[in-house]
């Protein structure tokens, strides 16, 4: 019974890992499990532990499949080097927390040395936003979404993402190696059998990608979607992600105390990461996405 049981589990979680975008949608569910994927690697451990209590190679080997998966599907993320080098811009992204009460001290410590900084969940006239009004002689801010930059801001406006209040911005940036276009988004949120409004603000954000002719452009945000949900494929590409390109590990960035997962991005194009990871930032339920770029030529 132990034998066959090891071998039912092995053989679903390997097909779960290697076929989750073959699985229906569940009426949201399956893009939320997507979500936390590489978490279904902590029973791997498990099965081998009770595979090899069977002293049968059968199971053994059955039990090494969900492992070799796990380890083709997230091993390279774990391995992986920044590329460094030379970089033109460095930038972060803060979903800062709407009664978050350490605000100032959060985008303090996350915009220190940054070139750009996006922040959502902003108060309006709050603290974070006077620390940055003090630290950045450039900005950007409609509603609760930000953008400050020690460059000029050229031209700025709201981007539709489909919803009833504003939560995202377009703004072009003057850097000395050409102008970068940015957007900054608050995607809706995404729970399970609820992500019909967050894969609409996903359909929005794509058409704007797709038409904008930028040839330097960076999309940071919250956007709800991880890196391994099934919905972000229509980001990624066209876009890069900073964190696959130039991030040791997975870079989860929620919940603080705790990540799980990585809702908050540095998406781009035009460009070359050369560093990205995560900062903590006092008081928020998530931590900053951060990270440098190189503009292409």
């Amino acid at each position: 019974m132990l034998r066959r049981s090891i071998i039912v589990a092995s053989g679903t979680l390997a097909l779960t890992l290697g076929g989750h975008r073959l699985l229906p949608e569940l009426g949201g569910f399956t893009p939320v499990l997507e979500s936390l994927l590489p978490w279904l690697g902590a029973a791997v451990p498990v099965l081998l532990v009770l595979a090899l209590a069977t002293r049968s190679w059968q199971v053994i080997f059955t039990a090494l499949l969900p492992a070799t998966v796990w380890a083709v599907m997230f091993g390279p993320a774990m391995l992986r080097t920044p590329p460094g080098g030379p970089s033109d811009l460095s930038v972060a992204t803060l979903n800062v927390g709407a009664t978050n009460g350490d605000s100032a001290d959060a985008v303090r410590s996350v915009s220190e040395g940054r070139d750009l900084v996006a922040v959502q969940e902003l108060t309006p006239g709050g603290p974070a936003a006077e620390v940055l009004n003090d630290r950045f002689p450039h900005r950007y801010r409609i509603a609760t979404v930000g953008l400050w930059s020690r460059f000029p801001i050229a031209e700025a406006r709201k981007a539709d993402i489909g919803l009833d209040w504003a939560r995202a911005l377009r703004a072009v940036v003057v850097t000395p190696r050409g102008r970068v276009t940015v957007y900054v988004m608050h995607l809706a949120s995404a729970r399970p059998g609820q992500t019909d409004l967050r894969d609409e603000t996903l359909t929005y954000a794509r058409r704007m990608i797709d038409k904008d002719e930028s040839p330097h452009l960076l999309l940071l945000g919250d956007l709800n979607t991880a890196t391994t949900d099934r919905k972000r494929s229509g980001l990624v590409p066209p876009l890069s992600d900073a964190q696959q390109e130039a991030g040791a590990g997975f870079g989860f960035t929620w919940p603080a105390a705790f990540p799980v997962t990585r809702p908050d991005h540095i998406l781009y194009r035009g460009m070359t990461a050369t560093t990205a990871s995560v900062e903590p930032a006092a008081g928020s339920d998530h931590r900053a996405a951060v990270a440098s770029l190189r503009l292409a030529a």
